[in-house]
């Protein structure tokens, strides 16, 4: 990973252009579509406060833009810095015929390009361990978010048993890089993914870093055995 923050976000962006047609293929091979129960978690927990409009932070595909449009919503946007993933996500959204719901543009996440207060709910599926500053990324998605309105972080984080911890490792750092090299035909993005996630600022750590950010009553659950936490809040 390169060292400037610059050159982490002009990374990740190249990446996972790059990687974009084979995206979601790899996404639920690689997650054994666990991916996809965990995203319905997501708006089932979303759907007690009745969100109308959602922005989704590092949207990519739109897989968990599609999944929240499962409410009675009337708008989601989703934003990424990633346009070959947008576009992806575009044809699925439109394929789908939830065009008029959906929409797809390119945006930063530590730069959102919305008045403050927009939003009912900001969610992120797997995607904030990839801001370049990740304090301003949260300081932004509490800006554009209504008083009273929910954060849902979606994030991989480390089992902490044994044995899930000892096989988790062995996947992530021997089975995950060499599968998704082979089906990506990109050398370093599968590389990066367990990297990223070992670096990221989980649990008790993350919350706090929410709760700085201006996000009140942060929480966490744990899902699947710890392979991945979905943090809540509000403002």
């Amino acid at each position: 990973m390169a060292k400037s923050t610059q050159g982490k976000k002009d990374m990740v962006q190249n990446m996972f252009n790059d990687i974009a047609p084979r995206y979601d293929l790899l996404n639920h091979l690689l997650s054994a579509d666990i991916d996809k129960l965990w995203r319905k978690r997501v708006r089932k927990l979303l759907s007690a406060a009745d969100p109308k409009k959602i922005l989704d932070v590092a949207s990519g595909t739109g897989d968990l833009a599609i999944e929240l449009a499962k409410m009675p919503v009337d708008k989601i946007v989703g934003i990424d810095i990633a346009n070959e993933m947008l576009e992806i996500g575009r044809v699925k959204v439109k394929k789908k015929g939830l065009d008029s719901v959906i929409e797809l543009q390119t945006g930063d996440s530590e730069a959102i390009d919305f008045d403050d207060e927009e939003f009912d709910a900001v969610t992120v599926a797997f995607g904030v361990r990839n801001f370049e500053n990740l304090d301003k990324g949260l300081k932004e998605m509490q800006r554009v978010l209504k008083k009273g309105g929910q954060v849902a972080v979606l994030e991989f984080s480390k089992p902490a048993g044994f044995p899930m911890r000892n096989l988790y490792y062995f996947y992530f750092k021997r089975i995950l890089p060499l599968i998704g090299r082979i089906v990506s035909k990109h050398d370093t993005a599968y590389t990066y993914l367990p990297e990223s996630v070992v670096a990221f600022p989980e649990g008790k750590e993350f919350m706090e870093r929410m709760r700085n950010a201006g996000f009140t009553n942060p929480r966490q659950k744990r899902l699947t055995f710890g392979i991945a936490t979905l943090y809540l809040g509000e403002k």
